[in-house]
């Protein structure tokens, strides 16, 4: 079969023929590639294309496809049961884990997704804080939560949508939205309503890759410290992926409360929030915040994430190396295009990546705007057709994996040579 066949299958029977807009390739004028397998750094299509990937299932494969320790976790688990609906032991050591890498976590809930530990980490922090009010930023992903999809980023940029059909209006209402980097609007909400808690992905990965200025972070902890309001880190991406120690191995602020997804399931379906003990005492049994999910904690996923926290812990140079190679390919794309006079703009943190085809650096959402998506989408498919696997979104972030050589790198590099002589 054909990856053409493939997809008008699949549009038969799912919307869109994706369970995840971005996957759909709309953006790049394109079709997707139906993939049928993966393998270290590389996947293969139901053709048998090969492709070196650079998404890694959008970022929790930082060890690659198929990872020989965490596949035998896996498969033990399995062996044991794929689902308790019960406490296991594992949910305790995962926990422990997670607390032992990041001080300011003292407990830890599990969740199934990025969405669901957004969506229960605010619902904490507001009744920690007593205050309804909610600032999150233009351009920032937490979710597909009613409450948070107002200027989204991720697929609502993507294809175009500042917010989403079906949010009423009385959900959002107490949703204030500021400027990312830009600590002037975030001081003006805090003088014209309550706040309960402010919520940032601290290095940004739905409206491209746009980490945040350690002045603005500062300025946010300083904010709600003055306010009585809880700051949230939304690292569901960048947690165990910037750094062992996500945006707190970069910046010197800490949150007071960080959600994770991502590396911490090791590519099963894995999310997290935690905090101090006086927030998540909160939750109920304890406290009076209802969260609950029948296969939060499951069995075979908190295998996977246990055995992918503990070769990260067990590979000291795993950091960086993996920035050693992004920085490597950003560098040999950012020499390609300027080659060929085409405005370029890129950034590295630890094994993310990202670019934008706009000729000033990007500090937020509106900068983000200017980017040339026509270049971006002539681009991806280019790469695509020389086995270069990329975000087929120019606002996503890109992902090295630690199966990736040397080699790898290098023949991204000249794939991208190749793609911007052709475009130019």
């Amino acid at each position: 079969m054909t990856n053409k066949d493939a997809f008008a299958q699949a549009k038969k029977f799912i919307p869109g023929g994706v369970n995840s807009p971005v996957r759909a390739f709309g953006s790049v004028g394109a079709e997707p590639v139906i993939i049928q397998k993966a393998q270290g750094a590389y996947l293969f299509d139901v053709e048998g294309k090969k492709y070196l990937d650079f998404i890694q299932s959008w970022g929790p494969l930082i060890f690659g496809h198929c990872d020989k320790d965490i596949e035998d976790a896996v498969i033990q688990a399995v062996k044991n049961g794929l689902s308790y609906g019960a406490p296991c032991e594992n949910e305790t050591n995962l926990a422990r884990l997670i607390c032992e890498k990041f001080d300011v976590i003292k407990k830890v809930r599990f969740v199934s997704s990025g969405t669901e530990a957004t969506m229960s980490a605010i619902r904490v922090a507001r009744g920690y804080a007593k205050k309804d009010g909610l600032i999150k930023f233009e351009g920032c992903y937490h979710g597909h939560s009613d409450a948070l999809l107002v200027k989204a980023g991720s697929g609502a940029t993507t294809y175009g949508n500042a917010s989403s059909a079906g949010v009423p209006a009385d959900v959002v209402k107490n949703t204030h939205l500021a400027i990312y980097n830009d600590i002037k609007s975030v001081e003006e909400i805090f003088k014209n309503h309550e706040i309960g808690a402010v919520i940032i992905e601290p290095i940004a990965g739905n409206m491209g890759f746009v980490p945040a200025d350690e002045s603005f972070l500062a300025g946010l902890r300083k904010l709600c410290d003055d306010n009585g309001a809880v700051l949230i880190f939304d690292e569901v991406m960048s947690g165990f992926r910037a750094s062992a120690t996500g945006a707190m191995g970069i910046y010197s602020v800490k949150p007071d409360m960080i959600t994770f997804g991502k590396v911490i399931g090791g590519g099963m379906p894995v999310a997290a929030f935690g905090g101090r003990c006086d927030i998540m005492d909160c939750l109920s049994p304890d406290g009076a915040v209802y969260q609950a999910g029948t296969l939060s904690g499951n069995p075979v996923a908190m295998a996977a994430g246990l055995a992918s926290l503990t070769k990260i812990n067990n590979t000291p140079e795993l950091y960086a190396k993996l920035e050693k190679f992004a920085k490597r390919l950003m560098q040999g794309f950012s020499n390609a295009a300027q080659k060929n006079n085409i405005a370029f703009q890129t950034d590295v943190r630890g094994s993310m990546f990202g670019y934008f085809f706009t000729s000033k650096p990007v500090k937020n959402y509106a900068d983000a705007l200017t980017s040339d998506t026509k270049m971006f989408a002539k681009f991806h498919n280019a790469m695509l057709k020389r086995g270069v696997y990329l975000a087929p979104s120019q606002f996503e972030t890109g992902f090295i994996c630690d199966a990736m050589s040397e080699e790898d790198i290098e023949f991204a590099i000249k794939m991208a040579e190749q793609s911007f002589d052709e475009i130019a």
